[in-house]
């Protein structure tokens, strides 16, 4: 039995929500390893939905242990009020379920200041889109030695050292930047109060996860952002402050590489980003706006509409290799049905020149455009389909076009939000 790492294949928003939730049946532990509560995830599990931004998806099965890896930045207060949420919604939260890496980096308030400042102050194309919730500054403090983490709310005699470590960096920073200096007392204060709520799930993760593998239990490691938000594979500077590809889920959660199983991408049917940066296949036209509107694309998080265009192979297939990916679960096919023709991305040019990658220079991926190749649509409906069977012959075309290109088979195939509406060609944790 393999373990499992699911990780999106586009600029995120791909619907890995509903997939970990659909995969989780088969798994007993489910782990976060990068990212933040900047990265939202929607499940509708018998009509009911939940929306999850920090906590693993697997919190709403029974049964199953989560786990907040120490490669995610970690906000109490929001984990906190999460927690309440899911709660509120009849699902059970305790240190018996959840557990939280001890050596997982704390976001603050001043991280979440110093986000917002500098996204408000960004000078024009160079505005990242970041969500503002701190997550880019405490990936900053963790590289520079300098976060206050999880285990140090347990030894508050050592916390004023740590915070004035933490605050000689950040105080000249905001002076320059015209914001007012933080008071150390403020900062232990903060996280005194919450430090009760949070501690009780505090846990020797990596060593948890390391003795459930060697009694042969599946583990399913869950992504936040996709592979083309990753910090060194991605689409730099536009970019997550994480490494999001599949690589990183043994390092973020304490595992040696060997753990790793099976790579599953998640990929929409067709392409969506949030924020700034590159898209050489967004729409700006009707047809822009109809998959927009069909595929209900606004962020979770942020309640952001979603840049929309058509499926862009070439950044598929490079994510397909730079995360080891070994089966697409391709997500949100029906929102295409109807469309008399459907376009493919399968080149760019650059200054007019045939590529088949995506440049790394942010001045020539500026530069690029798509080269499309046209598919026939299909009359009828995917909603809901469960088999081969019950899709339209022009829709399965499109599928194997899509596999093709990319270079990875499709291994799930979800036609609806909810998790029954799922195709299985090949199960990941059978491998």
């Amino acid at each position: 039995m393999a373990n499992v790492v699911v990780v999106g294949a586009q600029w995120g928003d791909e619907g890995k929500g509903k997939i970990v939730d659909w995969l989780s049946v088969e798994a007993d532990v489910v782990v976060r390893f990068q990212g933040g509560h900047n990265a939202g995830h929607t499940l509708v599990i018998d009509g009911k939905t939940y929306k999850l931004s920090l906590l693993p998806s697997g919190i709403v099965r029974p049964g199953k242990l989560s786990i907040i890896g120490n490669g995610v930045v970690f906000d109490p207060h929001h984990f906190v009020r999460e927690v309440a949420g899911i709660e509120a919604q009849g699902v059970v939260v305790s240190p018996e379920n959840l557990k939280v890496a001890e050596n997982a980096p704390l976001i603050l308030s001043l991280h979440r200041e110093l986000d917002a400042h500098r996204e408000g102050a960004a000078v024009k194309g160079v505005k990242i889109g970041t969500t503002m919730r701190g997550i880019g500054p405490a990936y900053e403090d963790k590289a520079g030695r300098r976060s206050i983490r999880i285990m140090d709310l347990a030894e508050p005699d050592l916390l004023d050292a740590k915070i004035e470590r933490l605050l000689a960096h950040h105080n000249p920073l905001r002076r320059g930047l015209g914001l007012p200096e933080v008071d150390p007392a403020a900062i232990k204060a903060e996280l005194m109060a919450v430090a009760p709520k949070v501690l009780p799930f505090m846990a020797a993760t990596w060593d948890i996860l390391d003795g459930l593998r060697r009694q042969g239990k599946r583990i399913l490691f869950e992504g936040a952002q996709g592979a083309l938000l990753d910090v060194d594979h991605g689409t730099y500077p536009f970019v997550t402050s994480s490494n999001t590809v599949a690589g990183n889920a043994a390092t973020g959660s304490g595992l040696g590489p060997k753990a790793v199983g099976y790579v599953l991408g998640i990929a929409k049917a067709y392409t969506t980003r949030v924020g700034g940066g590159p898209f050489p296949t967004e729409l700006f036209d009707a047809v822009g706006e109809r998959i927009a509107q069909r595929g209900h694309e606004f962020g979770t998080v942020t309640g952001r509409p979603r840049r929309c265009g058509w499926f862009d192979a070439v950044l598929a297939r490079q994510t397909v290799k730079t995360s080891g990916i070994d089966g697409i679960a391709l997500t949100k096919l029906d929102i295409l049905d109807g469309f008399e023709e459907i376009k493919v991305c399968t080149r760019y040019l650059l200054d007019g020149v045939e590529i088949d990658r995506f440049p790394a220079s942010q001045a020539a991926q500026a530069r690029v455009t798509p080269v499309y190749e046209t598919i026939k649509g299909w009359e009828g409906t995917t909603a809901g389909a469960r088999s081969w069977a019950d899709l339209p012959a022009h829709a399965i075309k499109y599928v194997r076009r899509i596999e093709e290109l990319i270079g990875a088979p499709v291994a799930l195939l979800s036609t609806s939000p909810e998790r029954t509406d799922t195709i299985l060609v090949h199960n990941p944790f059978q491998d």
